[in-house]
């Protein structure tokens, strides 16, 4: 099976940090935890630390910088020598170590390269990914357009393919990172399967439930990014085929 390594990308989630740790080493594959600390300002590196976390800072101090946050992680489990590296959101309320095990079992068991968790969403929740990722996949990437989740934070494959792809100089560092890497996975011609997760609760949703406008930033990058990874791949011209 080889070594596990769950990656929580992490700022100022010093709320529900450790219960994630905790939770996650309860999976019957024994991870090790790694938390990217993203220049928290109150106690999540302690947290995470009593935990039983290693705790990485990111290399950058700027903001939104998920994407950097999953490029320095994968540098860290890479040294540690994981075989398979699992990213997980560090403000989830609701995480059971079996969301761990269905997440790297596929991979584990190689039925698929990469795992992606999917969830039960509430009506209002999920508006970058309603409003932008999808539509804009379903007219440049036909091949994720079937995906339910293509911004999930729930990612789960084989060390050496995340080194693979977030090693391309177009890597972004911030919000567009989740749509980036399912479109790499795609093009490369990996096998990606969904796994339902049932539902998931959150802490960030609370920031945003009554006033969406907090996410006009996520969506200007995942937007900006499927366009840029259009021009890449030449889809761009896909958008002519669409009707106004």
């Amino acid at each position: 099976m080889g070594k596990v390594i769950v990656v929580f990308p992490a700022k100022n989630e010093e709320r529900t940090i450790a219960q994630c740790i905790e939770v996650a080493k309860l999976s019957k594959y024994q991870p090790q935890a790694i938390v990217v600390d993203g220049h928290s300002t109150d106690g999540t590196r302690e947290e995470a630390k009593k935990a039983g976390a290693m705790v990485v800072s990111q290399s950058r101090e700027v903001y939104p910088a998920k994407g950097r946050a999953m490029r320095d992680g994968i540098k860290a489990a890479l040294k540690l020598q994981a075989d398979i590296i699992l990213f997980l959101d560090a403000d989830i309320v609701n995480l059971t170590p079996d969301w761990i095990d269905q997440l790297v079992e596929p991979v584990a068991e190689e039925k698929c390269d990469m795992s992606r968790g999917y969830y039960r969403r509430a009506e209002y929740d999920g508006a970058v990914t309603k409003l932008v990722a999808r539509p804009m996949s379903w007219v440049f990437f036909p091949e994720i357009a079937h995906f339910n989740q293509p911004l999930s934070g729930e990612i789960c494959a084989k060390a050496s393919l995340f080194k693979e792809v977030v090693s391309k100089k177009d890597c972004p560092e911030g919000w567009g990172i989740d749509i980036w890497i399912l479109i790499e996975t795609a093009m490369k011609g990996f096998s990606i399967k969904e796994i339902y997760l049932g539902s998931k609760i959150h802490t960030s949703r609370q920031e945003y439930s009554s006033d969406v406008i907090r996410l006009a930033k996520m969506a200007e990058q995942v937007n900006l990014t499927t366009i840029k990874q259009a021009i890449k791949y030449k889809r761009i011209d896909n958008v002519k085929k669409v009707s106004l």
